[in-house]
């Protein structure tokens, strides 16, 4: 059994979305992160950082329990475990990790500091905040265009999709608003067509 402590933040469904596409099962612990309980001494002994997603699994490597922050990490340890979603092929093994990587830092990051500049930070900016947006526009159009021919990330579906979708779901109004990316929302509809992205996103 593995323990997920998480929030309905992009964080915090990629690692609960990963968790029910591998079939792993999983207790949900919500950690209300709108009233700083990422913060409390009892969850900080899973995280210093005060952070969702986490994973506690009681059958860890070895038979070991494992203790696991940074939702990256916690889908590639789901995929592992449950021995999908990691191509075999070294040439789409390589591409999935690329687009994994874009998805975690590129899109993920600049998403949540649209988030912080629209809700978080003292001194607010109609501009900063278009000026991300545009930025997080550009990755997607990247990725759009390189969906065009193929149904996933890296042909198959992977590790990199997982890691993905939370945060295309979450600026999917952005994504329709600006038009195009036609690959792109095809790519969207395949995922959550999928009954495992359905369970996860809806913990």
């Amino acid at each position: 059994m593995i323990d997920l402590y998480m929030w309905g933040t992009a964080n915090g469904l990629r690692a609960s979305l990963a968790l029910a596409e591998c079939g792993l099962e999983n207790r949900v612990h919500k950690v209300d992160i709108t009233k700083g309980e990422a913060k409390r001494p009892e969850f900080l002994k899973l995280n210093p950082a005060g952070a969702i997603p986490v994973i506690v699994d009681r059958d860890g490597p070895d038979g070991k329990p494992l203790t696991l922050a940074q939702s990256g990490a916690i889908v590639v340890y789901a995929c592992e475990k449950a021995g999908r979603f990691i191509p075999t092929d070294p040439r789409r093994r390589a591409l999935a990790a690329q687009y994994f990587a874009m998805a975690a830092s590129d899109v993920a990051g600049t998403s949540g500091t649209i988030f912080r500049l629209e809700f978080v930070v003292p001194e607010k900016s109609a501009a900063n905040v278009e000026f991300f947006k545009q930025i997080l526009l550009n990755y997607f159009r990247v990725i759009d265009q390189h969906l065009a021919g193929r149904e996933y990330l890296a042909d198959e579906i992977s590790f990199a999709d997982l890691m993905l979708y939370p945060n295309y779901a979450a600026r999917r109004p952005l994504i329709e608003a600006a038009g195009g990316m036609d690959h792109l929302k095809a790519w969207g509809a395949r995922m959550a067509a999928r009954p495992g992205v359905q369970k996860g996103m809806n913990p």
